[in-house]
């Protein structure tokens, strides 16, 4: 099986509601992306022409405008979050989710986007979001 990935980056802020830690509080990280994706068929010799599953200018395309885009330089916070906490909710930047915004939910939120938005051929057969260097939360079919 053929699978391509193509790494992305953005900024996000968040915080964790009824989390007992520092991370509760706002505060942001610089996310790495890596989408993997694949094709619904299994070549044996070759790819036929022009030779891709998909271009790379493609998947840059469609994950720039539905994911990138959306998630960059914004703030995320749970619905509970708001409630609990009076924030301000006519910030530009806020995006509200019934979720709280850790990095396993934010990996489905992109899951779910991808599935929508890919060519009917095309899979996602993995995602990795880094929070930090060393700390990531992963997806895979």
């Amino acid at each position: 099986m053929i699978k391509l990935t193509k790494i992305f980056h953005f900024e996000t802020a968040h915080a964790i509601h009824g989390y007992n830690g520092a991370c509760k509080n706002i505060h942001g990280h610089s996310y790495e992306l890596h989408v993997t994706v694949m094709a619904d068929e299994d070549f044996e010799d070759h790819i036929p022409a022009p030779g891709f599953i998909i271009d790379f200018k493609e998947i840059k395309k469609v994950v720039k405008e539905d994911i990138i885009q959306q998630l960059d330089h914004k703030l995320i916070l749970s619905e509970q979050f708001i409630q609990d906490h009076l924030y301000k909710t006519a910030q530009d930047n806020l995006i509200i989710w019934k979720a709280e915004p850790t990095a396993e939910n934010i990996l489905l939120y992109i899951k779910s986007k991808l599935k929508d938005v890919l060519p009917h051929h095309i899979k996602v057969a993995n995602l990795k979001l880094y929070e930090t260097k060393d700390s990531y939360a992963e997806w895979s079919k």
